[in-house]
């Protein structure tokens, strides 16, 4: 006989039973032991397979990797009772059977620092309503798969490895539940993750899914699935595969290095991805097929693919649904097509696309609002009869064109904008139609609306300025344009009278010229109108050059005028317009006229075709800053959207960023105005104000601050010769006169005045002027009968005592 192998140690509470023994086996072991026992094994390779029906614990007594279980065929450790079993070594080698096995629902086993490796159907599997948890394991079955989960059995994989299994390396079936945390699954075949059957889920967090010769999780037949904080990659398949019904969630997971689809979904499936990034694909990031087949991905990255697809695929039906999401550096971005397939997207960007960022085919329609395309071939091409949709609030930059409409396809888009396409930033033809409401096209070297062949494309109240070629151009009749205006159609006294009318179609270019006109321009001239016009910047220039003082301020506002007039200038010669900065910051004191300044800049910029309006919107801290979270970047939003077209102006804007304010609601404000005037950056010129040091502080609180606002215009405080002529000024307004006395008491007036904070400047000057008109009503209403002189003259005795 061998030396004892095996102790068994009383654990239980039983008083009618010996405490301990020894044994040889494994199997005398387990026979000997009763409910709560522990089996303590030395080190050594057992022979045997075990059936272990009772609630034991088995352990290496020397640690892990010292116990092997090495039975020459059938189930190497077979669990039908709630067992613990700590560092053991479990070998099978039966291809029918797999090597651990845990069933029946009396079955709970614990498996802790174990390592499975096995030439089996199954590495581990859990059958029968059972329930397993394997902590800090290891599983390998290059013959089968690395563990299975079936009819309505449980587990809980913590900290553990499944790899190199000839099959899937888990799989959840029948109904069954797995729960996985911080786990590995690689170097399988198949899937990563099998998902199958109705009732079937899994759930994964912080797990890593990789090196797979096939998809990294693949899920069918109504299962559910839930990824959070997981990383799929290096996969030879799809990332993600979804088919019959099956739903998966990611959240704050990485699906990258893949060369065929991140996610491929058919057969009414679901899949929503929240802030998650997606990249590094060969084929397509999410490839949507079937009716009734949905994606949804919020706060998504979808990037970096040298492949020739498009990264999103919507077909045969299928929806999808974006929402502040990110595609950029793609071959194509968004392709959707066939009748009933549609897709959303709200506030998301697509930049950097090579070919077509949206492109809508065969009878399918897309929904996009406040979206952003930029550096694009094409920023959206409806292609076809049927296709269409509506886009609202969108911006468009930067294309060789910006909108195509084509063979009968109808979108509608409404207060849109396209500026700097390299051709026409619409284009319509070859029965095309489309209505365009409310929509801008600006900056760009082609036509700003291109309509050919007669197609019947509405537009109402459209606006195109400074393109290369022509604003609207319109080939045939056919288009129908309603309160339409464009910078290169002259008012109709420019335009001599036509002395022929030959019957031609209507041509979005009018000229003023001596020839006779062809009924081509002056039916354009009747449809498309001058841009209504605005007070001439030679005007408002005038107004800042009458104020008082401020000679450096004027300095300022005139070279941004220059670098305007020169740029425009450069463009028309073909060459390129200097960057502008027009976003500024005026330091001063209160009183110094930064806000009249801002005012006559925002009709500046209008009259030169900067701005659309030129509007002044002032705001200061209690505008932007609410009472609760997310309430600030609402009201900031608003606050910008009232100032689109025209300048921001924010009075002490300081005050957004206290010293102490490191959980103040105002750095919300902040870093939702830089968003906004990067994302809207032709639309709102934004200026903060404020006293110089203070805004000096403001302007490194947010190094998206300092990079927006990159010139800083210092309004000093007024001279008592300065104040002097504001209050002359105030007199001249208001019919009042001031003796030589007077002025001269008021020059020493001024001139001793503390020039503390809260010195008014010009504000200190009219208050001045009406405390002296009070002052002189008193002093007048006590005459009998005041002569003119009297009731205009302003003496010493006025001023303030």
């Amino acid at each position: 006989m061998g030396e004892h192998r095996v102790r068994v140690t009383q654990d239980s509470a039983s008083r009618w039973r010996r405490r301990a023994g020894d044994y040889q086996t494994l199997g005398e072991a387990l026979a000997v032991a009763e409910p709560g026992d522990t089996l303590t094994i030395r080190p050594g390779t057992f022979r045997e397979g075990l059936v272990v029906d009772k609630p034991v614990t088995l352990v290496a007594a020397e640690g892990p990797g010292t116990v092997r279980i090495d039975p020459p065929g059938g189930v190497a450790l077979l669990i039908t009772a709630a067992v613990t079993v700590r560092d053991l070594v479990v070998e099978g080698s039966e291809l029918s059977a797999p090597a651990v096995l845990v069933t029946g629902p009396e079955a709970a086993a614990e498996l802790v620092g174990c390592r499975v490796t096995a030439r089996s159907s199954a590495g581990v599997e859990v059958a029968d309503r059972a329930r397993a948890a394997l902590r800090g394991c290891t599983v390998h079955n290059p013959s089968g798969l690395g563990m299975r989960v079936r009819a309505q059995a449980a587990a809980v994989i913590e900290d553990s490895e499944l790899a190199e299994a000839g099959q899937a390396a888990l799989a959840v079936l029948g109904g069954s539940s797995a729960t996985l945390d911080r786990c590995r699954l690689h170097h399988a075949s198949g899937a990563g993750l099998l998902l199958a059957d109705p009732g079937s889920s899994a759930e994964l967090t912080g797990c890593e899914v990789y090196e797979i010769r096939g998809s990294g999780v693949q899920a069918e037949g109504q299962a559910v699935g839930r990824l959070v904080d997981c990383t799929v990659r290096r996969v030879s398949g799809n990332g993600l595969t979804l088919d019959t019904d099956a739903e998966l969630t990611l959240t704050g997971c990485r699906v990258h290095d893949l060369p065929e689809n991140a996610a491929d979904l058919r057969g009414r499936s679901r899949l929503v991805l929240e802030h998650s990034t997606v990249r590094d694909f060969g084929r397509g990031a999410l490839s949507i097929w079937d009716q009734g087949t949905r994606a949804e991905a919020l706060a998504t990255e979808i990037h970096s693919s040298d492949g020739d697809y498009p990264a999103v695929w919507v077909s045969d039906g299928a929806g999808l649904t974006l929402v502040d999401c990110s595609l950029h550096d793609l071959p194509d971005a968004l392709f959707v097509l066939d009748r009933d397939s549609r897709a959303s997207a709200k506030d998301c960007s697509f930049s950097r696309i090579r070919s077509s960022a949206v492109s809508v085919s065969s009878g399918a329609t897309v929904d996009l609002s406040d979206c952003r395309i930029q550096d694009a071939g094409t920023g959206l091409w409806f292609r076809d009869h049927g296709s269409g949709g509506r886009l609202t609030g969108c911006e468009i930059s930067e294309v060789a064109t910006g909108v195509i409409v084509t063979k009968g396809a109808d979108p509608e888009l409404r207060e849109c904008t396209v500026r700097e396409s390299e051709d026409a930033a619409v284009y319509v033809s070859a029965q095309g139609r489309g209505v365009f409401e409310d929509c801008r096209v600006s900056h760009g070297r082609g036509f700003g609306f291109h309509i050919i062949d007669g197609c019947r494309t509405v537009l109402t109240r459209c606006r195109a300025e400074q393109n290369g070629r022509a604003g609207f151009e319109f080939s045939e009749p056919g288009p129908v344009a309603e309160g339409c205006v464009s910078d290169d159609v002259p008012s109709t006294a420019d335009v001599p009278a036509p002395r022929s009318v030959p019957p031609v179609g209507a041509v979005g270019r009018a000229v003023a010229q001596t020839a006779p006109v062809p009924l081509a321009s002056a039916a354009s001239a009747a449809r498309i109108a001058p841009i209504p016009d605005c007070r001439p910047a030679g005007e408002a220039l005038a107004e800042l050059d009458a104020l008082v003082g401020l000679a450096t301020v004027k300095q300022e506002v005139r070279t941004l005028i220059d670098l305007i007039s020169v740029g425009r200038r450069r463009q028309q010669a073909g060459l390129k317009a200097p960057s502008l900065r027009r976003h500024l910051v005026f330091t001063g004191s209160p009183g110094t006229g930064k806000t009249t300044v801002a005012r006559l800049y925002g009709e500046i910029l209008a009259s030169l075709g900067v701005l659309q309006r030129g509007h002044l919107v002032e705001v200061a801290r209690v505008d932007l800053v609410g009472e609760h979270i997310g309430s600030t970047a609402i009201r900031t939003q608003a606050a910008f959207d009232r100032a689109r077209g025209g300048l921001l102006f924010i009075d002490e804007a300081y005050s957004l960023a206290p010293e102490d304010g490191a959980r103040d609601f105002g750095r919300e404000a902040i870093d939702t105005l830089v968003k906004l005037m990067e994302d809207h950056r032709d639309e709102v010129v934004v200026i903060v104000a404020g006293y110089t040091a203070e805004m000096e502080r403001f302007l490194s609180t947010n190094p998206g601050v300092s990079s927006r606002f990159s010139r800083t215009v210092t309004f000093p405080d007024y001279s008592a010769d300065e104040l002097l002529q504001i209050a002359r000024a105030q007199c001249a307004e208001h019919e009042y006169a001031l003796t030589e006395a007077a002025e001269s008491a008021l020059l020493d007036h001024f001139g001793s005045l503390e020039r503390g904070p809260g010195f008014g400047n010009g504000r200190t000057a009219r208050l001045v002027f009406e405390t002296m008109v009070e002052r002189h009503a008193m002093r007048v209403a006590q005459l009998p009968d005041p002569s003119t002189e009297e009731l205009q003259l302003l003496v010493p005795a006025d001023l303030p005592g």
